[in-house]
C-alpha cells in the first residue's frame, strides 16, 4: 500500500509540472478578441498512474489490421513553417504499384507536412462510424490538459466575439459543422494523461463512465465522435517503453469503433532525442491516418513556441487576422487543428477540397 501511495504523489508531482505552469496564463472561459483581457487561472492537479488495461469493443464490426506499409512518406528532413491558407488536396489510395516501401528515419518525421495530405482510408473509417451510429457531426479531444477547451478549441463554440479568422475564412464551415465539439469536455482529456491512461478505468469520470470503462472506451461511448483529435506524448516520458503499444491500442480501438483517429506530434523534446515525435509520425504512417505535424509548425515561432521551461506553449488569441498573435503556439495549433478537421471532413464525405 506504501508503495501505491508513493506511485500517486509521483504522477500527482508530474501532473502539477506539465499542466499547471505559473507562466502560461491558463484560461477558464476565453476572453473576447476585443476585450485584450489577459484569461483567468484553472489550474488542474489530478494525476494519473499506470493499471491492468481495460477494454471492450463497442463495435460488432470486424476490426481493421494497419496498413501493411507507410503512405504518407516524405523524405524531407529540413523544417519549414507550413500554415497553409488552403485545404490539402487529397491522397490517391495507396495501391500495391505506388505505396511507398520507405520507413521514416530518425529525423524524416521532422520534413513532414503541418497539414496532412489526408488518404481515402479516411472514408472507411467514417463509413464504419456511421453504420455504428456515431454522430458525423461530432468529434472528440483525446489528450492531457492541453486537450481541454480552455486552450484547446473552446472559442469556436463561445460565438464570433471570440476569435477571427482572417483569410482562413473557409473554416467558419468545419466550425459550424462540429458546433457543438469544440467547448465540450472530453471524458478523455485531463490534466496528467499519458497514452496507457487511458484503457484505466480509475481515470475514468465516475459520473458518466461504467464501473470497467476507460476514459477512451467511456468517451467514445458517450458522445459517439466520428474523428478524435489524440495528442499524447508529454506525460509519457517517464515511460517510453509503454508508449507505443498503448498509442497502437488508442488507435486501433479508434478505428474499430469507426472514429478517425487525428494524431499530431508536440512541440516539445522532452525526451532529448525526438523518439515519441517518430513513433507518432510511423504509427500515423503506418496506419494511414492523418497527422498534424505541429512540433514543424512551431518551428520558426520565436522560441519554438515554448515558454522559459521549454515545455508549455506559449499563448495567444485565437485572431488568425493578427500576426502577432500568428507567432504564437496555442494560436498556431488551434488553427492547424482546424485546418486538418476540415481536410478530414472533406476526404470523408467526398467533397472537393478548398
Amino acid at each position: 500500500m506504501k508503495k501505491i501511495y508513493l506511485i500517486l504523489i509521483l504522477f500527482l508531482a508530474v501532473s502539477i509540472t506539465n499542466c499547471s505552469n505559473p507562466q502560461s496564463p491558463p484560461i477558464t472561459a476565453t476572453t473576447s478578441i476585443a476585450g485584450g483581457d489577459i484569461p483567468g487561472t484553472a489550474i488542474q492537479t489530478n494525476s494519473v498512474s499506470e493499471d491492468e488495461d481495460q477494454t471492450s469493443s463497442m463495435g460488432q464490426i470486424a476490426p481493421i489490421s494497419p496498413t501493411e506499409t507507410p503512405t504518407n512518406n516524405n523524405p524531407d528532413d529540413n523544417p519549414g513553417n507550413l500554415i497553409q491558407t488552403s485545404t490539402p488536396q487529397n491522397q490517391t489510395q495507396p495501391t500495391p504499384e505506388n505505396k511507398p516501401t520507405r520507413e521514416l528515419t530518425s529525423n524524416a518525421w521532422k520534413g513532414l507536412p503541418v497539414i496532412p495530405q489526408v488518404s481515402e482510408n479516411v472514408k472507411s473509417i467514417y463509413q464504419r462510424g456511421l453504420a455504428l451510429n456515431n454522430n458525423p457531426n461530432a468529434y472528440s479531444k483525446i489528450g492531457d490538459c492541453g486537450s481541454t477547451p480552455a486552450w484547446f478549441l473552446g472559442d469556436f463554440d463561445r460565438g464570433p466575439e471570440y476569435y477571427e479568422l482572417g483569410e482562413f475564412t473557409q473554416l467558419m464551415e468545419v466550425i459550424q459543422e462540429f458546433q457543438g465539439s469544440h467547448e465540450r469536455t472530453s471524458l478523455g482529456a485531463r490534466a496528467g494523461f499519458n497514452a496507457p491512461s487511458l484503457f484505466v478505468s480509475l481515470w475514468s469520470d465516475i459520473e458518466h463512465c461504467q464501473p470497467d470503462e476507460g476514459p477512451l472506451e467511456c468517451e467514445y461511448r458517450v458522445h459517439q465522435p466520428i474523428a478524435a483529435f489524440i495528442m499524447l506524448g508529454a506525460n509519457d516520458i517517464w515511460h517510453p517503453d509503454k508508449f507505443e503499444p498503448s498509442m497502437r491500442k488508442i488507435i486501433e480501438y479508434s478505428i474499430n469503433n469507426g472514429v478517425i483517429p487525428i494524431l499530431s506530434t508536440k512541440a516539445d523534446n522532452q525526451e532529448k532525442d525526438g523518439s515519441i515525435n517518430l513513433t507518432i509520425a510511423r504509427l500515423a504512417q503506418e496506419y494511414d491516418i492523418p497527422m498534424i505535424n505541429f512540433w514543424r509548425a512551431v518551428q520558426d515561432l520565436p522560441d519554438k513556441g515554448l515558454q522559459e521551461d521549454g515545455v508549455h506553449l506559449t499563448w495567444g488569441k485565437n485572431d488568425f487576422s493578427d500576426p502577432k498573435y500568428l507567432k504564437t503556439a496555442w494560436t498556431i495549433r488551434n488553427l492547424t487543428a482546424l485546418q486538418t478537421l476540415d481536410a478530414v471532413w472533406r476526404t470523408a464525405t467526398g467533397q472537393s477540397p478548398q
